[in-house]
């Protein structure tokens, strides 16, 4: 899926709701929902822009581990059954 909003960009928006411009008026100027403003609120509310760089930097490095703890027990299984089908 593409964003079509970096998170330097969100930030930047919800930076222009805090300082007073109306939510409908800020959705509708930059072309995106009321639904994404509060999901993005949610998730990057109150941050700077080195904190969603950080927390996108994590989530990746959270995905690779993932990966790599479900490779492992993949190979564990493998050799388990072949082990077993030895004896």
């Amino acid at each position: 899926m593409k964003k079509r909003f970096t998170e330097e960009q969100i930030i930047g928006f919800l930076r222009e709701v805090e300082a007073g411009l109306a939510i409908k008026e800020l959705c509708r100027r930059h072309g995106f929902s009321e639904a994404s403003y509060y999901l993005w609120r949610n998730k990057f509310g109150g941050m700077d822009v080195s904190d969603a760089k950080k927390l996108k930097a994590l989530e990746a490095e959270n995905g690779r581990l993932k990966k790599l703890l479900a490779e492992s027990l993949l190979e564990n299984e493998v050799t388990r059954e072949a082990l077993r089908k030895k004896w």
